[in-house]
């Protein structure tokens, strides 16, 4: 019978080390992968994953299946964290395609990035929330989609071009 990560993470909430390795080793990708993306720099990323599992491993008894999947509440988690070491002025801003859309969110927000997104095509939104709202790489993004992995980064190369365009032209 195969646990799942809800299983292991409730498990977890009571102790279990083993239970929380087997979350570690299952979600750990993803997990550094969206504070990667946001962050743009490995080791720092590194330091906030630990803290991540750190925080999931004292706080497991906050998840609630019924509210989402334990991939969400982590990556919840780990957005929170990378957010907040942008905003303590950890990384310098840099214009480039990954800062635009955290930009957006943490600096202008939310709202406006919400508008800005809704201008884009489906495909690019689609493409674009699955990277960078729920942590799916390239390669999950084009399987979900059906599509060839050029043509999801064609999507989310041109689709961070526009919001840039639409983010700048907009006060």
């Amino acid at each position: 019978m195969e646990t799942t990560l809800e299983q292991r993470l409730v498990r977890a909430a009571d102790g279990d080390q083993l239970a929380f390795a087997g979350v570690y080793g299952a979600s750990s990708s993803r997990v550094f992968g969206l504070v990667l993306r946001i962050l743009a720099d490995r080791a720092l990323a590194e330091e906030v994953v630990h803290e991540v599992y750190l925080e999931a491993w004292r706080h497991a008894k906050r998840f609630d299946a019924e509210r989402g999947s334990a991939i969400a509440w982590l990556l919840q988690i780990a957005h929170s964290r990378a957010v907040d070491r942008v905003r303590l002025g950890i990384r310098d801003v840099r214009a480039s395609v990954d800062v635009v859309v955290e930009h957006a969110e943490v600096s202008i927000g939310t709202a406006r990035a919400r508008r800005a997104l809704a201008q884009l095509s489906v495909q690019q939104r689609e493409a674009i929330e699955l990277a960078y709202f729920h942590g799916f790489t390239q390669s999950e993004i084009a399987e979900r989609a059906g599509a060839a992995l050029a043509t999801i980064r064609t999507r989310l190369r041109d689709g961070m071009v526009r919001l840039r365009v639409l983010l700048a032209a907009t006060p």
